[in-house]
């Protein structure tokens, strides 16, 4: 017979506490108010003052000085909607065999807390640094009231780690994403007679384009940009020549180009209308040669280049991607999160972070 495994229903201490109380709380993205509000009254509950951007929740250390740079520890406590593969309750935070379960318990909720306990043995001293927590909104769909309009309330931010379940493996680079919306118009007429022009052979060509161009700027760490389309819809029944075809286009950046410039050089090769519904979600790389980035690495730890996007989309100044947890268990059925994991994220994070100095960036 199978070893029966032990299933705990309270709440642990510590951390995975902490995460165990936020997995209770629905927080899908742009439904974050009671979770933002339970981590806002827990950190009050410890004394600490809390600032609130909308339900962007965060800390700044004691005897914050401009003079000094400034280290933001950030991730994000919204979730993506329950998939249906689901057996159990994923609002109900379940620990088994050292596995809490729990829906956000791996994306993003080990980050969160992890950085958070990490922030709080860091600022119980002097540092170097400035050092600001937060724990943001809106991550799952890129929105602009988080980590965008936090921004903008915060001091000028140096450097940021941006926690995302990677095995505590450093992403120095990310791909970026921008979204095409091409359409091409005809003019619709009986089928039967032949009549119109065809708005979906007008796409053809086109969408060929996208599926064979390469641009000539290749990343080390992140490759080519990827060019995909991933819809397309015409038509309104058999017998109508179509006279309007749409298809999107999904674009997976690198730092050798901001989408802008792919942008600019899109357009002209194709004869189709080509909208960008945003071009604000960069790929970034930070250089190797950065004090926090060489920290972690003389550590043993691998960099790498993300394929998947975070919140280092929209942060102008060098970031790092790195939390406990594994990037194949994020949107999944019965997702967890090893509670060995939480504990050995905070003790790597104060072992790379306490009393390390780095430079301010100049704007």
């Amino acid at each position: 017979m199978p070893q029966q495994l032990d299933i705990f229903s309270a709440p642990p201490a510590g951390a995975a506490g902490l995460l165990w109380n936020l997995i209770k709380i629905p927080s899908v993205s742009r439904e974050e108010t009671a979770a933002a509000d339970y981590l806002q009254h827990f950190l009050e509950g410890g004394g600490y003052s809390v600032n609130r951007t909308g339900n962007n929740v965060w800390l700044m250390s004691p005897g914050f000085d401009m003079a000094k740079p400034t280290l933001l520890l950030h991730s994000h406590i919204d979730t993506v909607k329950p998939v249906s593969g689901w057996t159990r309750d994923p609002f109900t935070p379940e620990i088994q065999d050292g596995r809490l379960y729990g829906l956000g318990s791996n994306d993003a909720g080990g980050c969160v807390v992890s950085l958070l306990y990490a922030y709080m043995q860091l600022s119980a001293t002097a540092q170097p640094y400035n050092l600001i927590f937060a724990a943001g909104c809106e991550e799952e769909v890129s929105g602009l009231n988080g980590v965008e309009a936090l921004l903008k309330d915060m001091p000028q931010i140096d450097f940021a780690i941006v926690g995302e379940p990677t095995d505590m493996q450093p992403a120095v680079a990310e791909k970026g994403l921008m979204v095409l919306d091409v359409t091409a118009y005809g003019k619709a007429g009986h089928a039967a007679r032949n009549e119109g022009e065809n708005a979906i052979y007008k796409c053809l060509k086109d969408i060929e384009w996208f599926r064979q161009y390469r641009f000539p700027k290749v990343s080390p760490l992140l490759g080519e940009v990827r060019m995909n389309v991933t819809q397309i819809q015409a038509g309104t029944q058999h017998n109508v020549i179509p006279d309007k075809c749409s298809f999107v286009v999904d674009i997976r950046t690198n730092e050798c180009y901001s989408n802008a410039e792919l942008l600019e050089e899109i357009i002209p090769h194709v004869s189709c209308e080509v909208k960008a519904r945003s071009t604000r979600l960069n790929s970034s790389a930070t250089p190797m040669e950065h004090p926090i980035v060489q920290r972690i690495l003389d550590s043993g730890r691998t960099a790498f280049g993300s394929p998947t996007l975070s919140d280092q989309a929209q942060m102008p100044f060098p970031t790092l991607k790195i939390g406990p947890g594994a990037s194949a268990r994020s949107h999944t059925a019965n997702e967890y999160v090893l509670l060995q994991e939480i504990d050995d994220a905070i003790e790597l994070y104060v072992q790379w972070l306490d009393q390390l100095s780095f430079p301010k960036r100049h704007e």
